[in-house]
């Protein structure tokens, strides 16, 4: 996949919900564009939007979940974590009830636990997911900085 110039040459910024359920597992949605693979519900943050409006919005919109943020989780900025173009992404937990639909641009929708992620995962999101469930085990001193 060929990567898209940026004409200003500046990362956009995104948003990434990993949706805890109250029944178990997280939310995962396989994409219908490219890059395909399994992930994280997320996407692009709106001008004049907030980074949690976004997560907000792009986690109904893709899994048709009402979301309650929990934490900011982490920010990953590695300039090849999206193959298009340099991509910044701001990481939310949230929790839902009820049961996660696909839509928007997700193809298919699922409920995953550590044991049982699905392949291939998108972007940087197995990293993400280990992050997450190695924060879930240990808290916030999984994230050392270099």
């Amino acid at each position: 996949m060929e990567r898209v110039k940026n004409p200003l040459r500046n990362p956009v910024p995104t948003v990434d919900i990993i949706i805890e359920l109250r029944k178990g597992g997280v939310v995962l949605i396989e994409r219908k564009n490219p890059p395909h693979g399994w992930a994280i519900p997320g996407g692009f943050v709106d001008y004049g939007e907030s980074l949690e409006d976004a997560a907000r919005r792009e986690a109904t919109e893709e899994t048709s979940l009402d979301v309650r943020l929990k934490v900011q989780l982490h920010v990953y900025s590695d300039p090849g974590r999206d193959p298009r173009f340099h991509t910044v992404t701001t990481v939310f937990v949230a929790v839902a009830d009820g049961r996660p639909e696909a839509s928007d641009d997700a193809k298919e929708i699922g409920t995953f636990t550590e044991e049982n992620l699905p392949s291939p995962l998108a972007f940087d999101h197995e990293r993400i997911l280990r992050d997450y469930f190695r924060w879930k085990r240990e808290g916030y001193k999984v994230f050392n900085l270099p």
